[in-house]
């Protein structure tokens, strides 16, 4: 049996569902499900992504598919009682792409597939509308030179803007159907010109052209772009819909529109979005006309807007989710075009999650986890501004707040520029008359986005409101002149370079460079958090160096610590003066002496850490930098060390000649230092034992795990737990206190990982610190690998950076094995890790999976580490 790639929508034949996503992608899931509950859909048909995949590999069409697209094509027919080419009863089709998760914008659509001389006469005869007919067909042709032939959008809007200039006039409505008949013939004359060829008035071949123009478009820079920014991997390609088309642009009685069930910057019950009276979809996104918000919908189109509410509300239930929907109006009946899961900001996503519950519409697990995606909640963290009112005097011009937040940076007015500037470490905003698709690295590149056109579901506000980015857009008083690099806001210039903020919340575009606050956590958040809380059984902890770290991580609803960096604290104040003498210091005696100097240092930091997390479980790594990172490496800093020791700068230099290393990262640090130097254990565990005896003499319950650094083998680790044991006991004997606590290793070299059951049998706990385990495993150096990694990840020679994404199938092998074979030695041993892979949620589910007892992150990222952790329970459950 041959494989079926095409699956009908409407017209009494629907074959797909909701469920079918990855197969008809998500539009055409979408229009499917539409269809079969009774929804006013243009029927069509849907080619699966599994053509696509095909056609990449093989760059032709499978088996099979030219007779289904035939037999589809036919049923359309038959069911409407048109056919395509035929000026009497002209059937006219739209091709969509629509891939299983939503990049807007991304690829490519052609509308009004059809229409030629003799079918344009036919559509202006039976509609009785020859502007509408001439409208169209000039817009099918600007479409298919566009994103079939690479014959660029510009050529056909400089003719369009010529036209208009000629006439006196500003609008494209203001042209007649004369002047559209002109157009069209000199759209065809610029086709020719830069195609090579005549425009195809065969409808079967504009149409074979038009769906391999959207399976290619999955390939072109803009969509592999936005895929490598959201991390999207593993789709076969894009879905191709065809559909009937309906249109928006046949007079005052007709329009087009997108709407969202809720407010997608704020997640308040509100029908919110944007429409055009005579228009087809692409202009609203365009910006080309200025739309109208939805709430003046109802005096222009009155029971399309009451069915459009009916049954939105109804696509709201039927999705438990926000949706955002295309609509378009023709003739004074309302179609629906598509419906997806709606884009929406962090704080939008948590309140419409909480709403929902509350309404009833959907339940705890389910909002957990799907309407809330872990990047919301690390846009929550996105800064404010200091003061709104401080800056008023200096607001230049406000535009529509397109996507909530503050941004601050320097003009930029390309989206290249943009990301090469911030490559260089700079901050920038990105200012466009309108952004396009091409832009999505400069706009994930930039801190904010400004843009002169555009409205409230243009491709910037869309775009930014997805990624938690700043936006302010269809700023008209901001006038852009590109081949200067500059623009002008109400008489105050900016050049390319110059500082400027933007209000993302309010729509103000700001002179200068104002100060930026952290953000403040809602009701909404602390509700949806308690409800992922309940359902994750994995810990998670944060890696914190301070009291107040560790303050700010509870607050983010942190469960301990599960890296506590020791050597951090030697670079406060004076104490890095004690380091040095330590260093400098020629026998064991006099680095002991200069170690006791930081001893109080020391007990002083855990004492106000264990104070900070009463009752928590709080792990401590042991010195672990080699000891020339605590040195000067420049000439000013080398004379002031002398100067301060007491010593000769020759004698400064010299140790630094004895200490340097051609590769540190595999040299003496660790425990390698602990064992050369067991005076630093020693220092180090009395220091953690004495805090943790101090705070329990105050009530406090101190929980210490004592964790060594860098071993490789179990003699390693004996040897450095066996002088915590002692300096621990001489401790208590000292003080007549003692205190529950655990030693345990942290396993970043790979042979620790192949050797892990005979190191668990003599220790209480596993960190695995995945930043180094990644470095030695890959044999990559974390410093220098950012020169290639990018490529390796462009060229799909690696899913992702290792450093930001766990490697499951190397690095993750090393964790498996190791946590399996450990707790086969000793059931006991509590497993987590420390590495930032611990805040990255494919990485959390993995370790979940795993059945890790906790994953430890810095501070920011714990709220992301905990709905992971839930989200992949609940995946683990269905």
């Amino acid at each position: 049996m041959s494989t079926q790639y095409v699956y009908r929508f409407g017209g009494g034949a629907t074959e797909g569902s909701k469920e079918m996503r990855a197969l008809l992608g998500g539009k055409g899931a979408n229009l499917a499900e539409m269809s079969a509950i009774g929804l006013p859909v243009p029927p069509g048909f849907t080619i699966t992504t599994e053509a696509c995949r095909y056609y990449s590999d093989n760059h032709c069409w499978p088996e099979g598919l030219d007779a289904q697209i035939q037999d589809a094509i036919h049923h359309l027919e038959n069911a409407l009682g048109r056919t395509i080419g035929d000026p009497d009863k002209p059937l006219l089709v739209s091709v969509r792409s629509g891939a299983a998760q939503s990049m807007p914008g991304m690829m490519d659509t052609v509308l009004n597939l059809g229409l030629n001389d003799e079918v344009v006469s036919g559509l202006a005869r039976e509609s009785g509308n020859e502007r509408f007919a001439y409208d169209a067909y000039r817009r099918f042709i600007d479409m298919f030179g566009d994103v079939v032939m690479g014959v660029h959008h510009h050529y056909f809007e400089e003719a369009i803007d010529s036209m208009k200039k000629a006439k006196g006039i500003t609008e494209d409505l203001e042209l007649d159907a004369d002047d559209l008949k002109r157009l069209v013939q000199s759209f065809k004359n610029l086709y020719e010109s830069h195609a090579g060829h005549a425009f195809p008035t065969d409808p079967q071949v504009q149409l074979k052209h038009s769906i391999n123009a959207v399976f290619n478009s999955w390939d072109i820079p803009r969509a592999r772009k936005y895929r490598q920014i959201n991390k999207i991997t593993g789709l076969l390609g894009t879905a191709v819909n065809v559909q009937v088309m309906v249109y928006g642009n046949m007079g005052d009685t007709s329009g087009t529109g997108v709407c969202f069930t809720r407010n997608p910057a704020t997640g308040e019950r509100e029908l919110y979005g944007e429409f055009l009276v005579n228009a087809q979809g692409e202009d609203v996104v365009a910006g080309i006309r200025t739309p109208k918000p939805i709430s003046e919908m109802a005096e222009e189109f009155p029971q399309p807007h009451k069915d459009l509410v009916r049954m939105t509300t109804n696509l709201e239930k039927h999705y438990q989710n926000m949706q955002d929907i295309e609509f378009t109006i023709q003739d004074g009946s309302l179609y629906i075009l598509q419906t997806r899961d709606g884009k929406r900001t962090g704080r939008a996503a948590l309140r419409t999650a909480v709403d929902l519950v509350k309404e009833g519409i959907t339940d705890k697990e389910n909002a957990v986890r799907k309407l809330v995606e872990p990047r919301h909640l690390d846009q929550l963290l996105h800064p404010g501004f200091k003061d709104e009112v401080a800056y008023r005097d200096d607001v230049m011009a406000t535009g529509l707040p397109a996507s909530p937040g503050a941004a601050v940076g320097q003009v930029v007015f390309s989206a290249d520029n943009a990301e090469a500037w911030a490559q260089d470490g700079k901050k920038v905003i990105l200012v466009r008359i309108e952004t396009s698709p091409e832009d999505v690295g400069g706009m994930d590149a930039a801190q904010g986005i400004l843009t002169s056109r555009g409205g409230m579901t243009s491709h910037a506000a869309v775009v930014a409101r997805g990624w938690g980015k700043p936006c302010v857009a269809g700023c008209g008083d901001v006038v852009i002149n590109y081949a200067d690099k500059s623009f002008v806001a109400n008489g105050t210039a900016v050049k390319e370079g110059d500082w400027i903020s933007i209000n993302g919340s309010s729509g103000e575009v700001i002179h200068g460079a104002q100060e930026l606050v952290s953000a403040q956590m809602s009701e909404d958040f602390a509700t949806f958090m308690e409800w992922a809380d309940e359902i994750r059984p994995m810990g998670v902890r944060t890696n914190a160096d301070t009291p107040e770290d560790a303050a700010k991580a509870i607050s983010f609803g942190a469960e301990g610590i599960g890296l506590c960096r020791t050597e951090h604290m030697f670079f406060e104040g004076n104490r890095i003066l004690s380091v040095r003498e330590m260093i400098l210091a020629k026998s064991e005696e006099a680095r002991e002496s200069a170690l006791a100097k930081l001893l109080p240092f020391q007990r002083e930091d855990f004492a106000g850490i264990f104070r900070a997390m009463p009752g928590m479980p709080i792990t401590i790594r042991l010195l672990d930098p080699p000891l020339h990172e605590f040195l000067p490496h420049d000439q000013a800093g080398k004379s002031e060390m002398a100067q301060l020791m007491g010593v000769s700068l020759a004698e400064i230099e010299a140790k630094i000649a004895e200490l340097h290393e051609f590769n540190p990262m595999l040299g003496h640090r660790g425990c390698r230092l602990g064992i050369t130097y067991p005076e630093i254990t020693a220092m180090q565990a009395r220091a953690i034992i004495e805090a943790a005896v101090e705070v329990k003499g105050q009530g406090v319950d101190p929980k210490p795990e004592i964790m060594v650094p860098l071993i490789g083998t179990v003699q390693e680790f004996v040897n450095q737990k066996e002088l915590i044991q002692r300096t621990a006991e001489t401790v208590f004997e000292e003080t007549g206190t003692r205190v529950e606590y655990l030693i345990g290793t942290m396993i970043e070299v790979p042979r620790a990982a192949l050797t892990a059951a005979e190191i668990a049998k003599a220790a209480d706990f596993f960190s695995f610190g995945t930043n180094d385990l990644t470095q030695m495993c890959f044999g990559y150096s974390r410093d220098d690998a950012g020169k290639f990694l990018p490529g390796y990840v462009e060229q799909k020679i690696l899913r992702d950076d290792p450093f930001q994404t766990l490697d499951q199938e190397g690095v993750g092998q090393l964790v498996q094995m190791a946590t399996e074979h450990g707790r086969g030695a000793n059931s006991t041993l509590k497993v987590g890790i420390c590495g930032e892979h611990g805040g990255e949620p494919s990485s959390v589910g993995f370790c979940y999976r795993l059945g890790l007892d906790y994953v430890s992150c810095s501070p920011f990222r714990v709220p992301i580490a905990r709905l992971s952790a839930a989200q992949a329970h609940l995946e683990n459950m269905a």
